[in-house]
């Protein structure tokens, strides 16, 4: 488990590797995001996208369960209070190999909350062709090894 103690703003790690399917794109798609360059490959040919591409929600899905177990190593029992600013910069394609990259941007005593701190990452997602293919911001609370009792 990591500890806010630990963790430095622009601390950076890459990791990960996820390949992904046809088939997973388009039962994602029938499932979660039912748009035809999503669900039926011939059907994706005549929309302004001209192929099957994944769903963003599938590419933050994938993104999520690297994170939760590279990053993580399994989660640190903590809730997110969310994310910010999902871009999706380029379409994700059956065969693309993802990997991330995570990059601390801000980190701080939650002044509530005397176990934990928050912290604020930069997040990437990244194809093998090195493009940035997903970006935002995941908020988190991260334990405080040694906790101050705040007194009023």
């Amino acid at each position: 488990m990591r500890y806010f103690e630990d963790i430095q703003i622009g601390d950076e790690q890459s990791f990960g590797k996820y390949s992904i399917t046809e088939e997973e794109i388009i039962d994602f798609g029938k499932k979660f995001d039912p748009q035809p360059f999503h669900t039926n490959k011939e059907k994706a040919k005549n929309t302004s996208t001209g192929t099957l591409i994944a769903s963003g929600w599938h590419t933050c899905a994938i993104f999520m369960k690297l994170f939760v177990d590279e990053y993580l190593k399994g989660g640190n029992g903590m809730p997110s209070p969310g994310v910010d600013n999902i871009s999706w910069l380029k379409p994700v394609k059956p065969g693309d190999t993802l990997s991330v990259r995570v990059t601390v941007s801000s980190l701080r005593r939650s002044k509530s909350k005397p176990n934990r701190g928050i912290i604020k990452n930069f997040c990437e997602v990244i194809n093998q062709n090195h493009e940035t293919v997903l970006t935002m911001f995941t908020n988190g609370f991260v334990p405080i090894k040694n906790p101050v009792k705040i007194t009023k």
